[in-house]
């Protein structure tokens, strides 16, 4: 009677050790998959982002630069004032 007992409980050992196999296994399909989409998500997000970053940061410090020399164009006197003033605050600034 103990063989009996003995052998049912070794093939529900082993079935429980079978099924924990199968779902470890399946969680790390999961996670593999995650992990992969994860990655796809955050490559599309970067390249949105430098996306943005190159049309609003370089877009509008090339319109400003190109503001700043068609006034100088315009009005040279007021522009060399500014340079010169600009000049002298920076210069007093980093004098040792």
């Amino acid at each position: 009677m103990s063989d009996k007992t003995t052998s049912r409980s070794a093939t529900s050992d082993a079935a429980s050790t079978d099924s924990s196999n199968h779902s470890s296994h399946d969680n790390g399909g999961v996670s593999n998959q995650a992990r992969q989409t994860a990655h796809r998500v955050a490559a599309g997000a970067m390249e949105i982002g430098q996306d943005a970053a190159q049309h609003y940061v370089r877009e509008p410090a090339k319109d400003l630069f190109s503001l700043a020399k068609d006034y100088a164009k315009d009005h040279p006197d007021v522009a060399a004032c500014w340079a010169f003033g600009l000049g002298v605050i920076v210069g007093w600034k980093l004098k040792p």
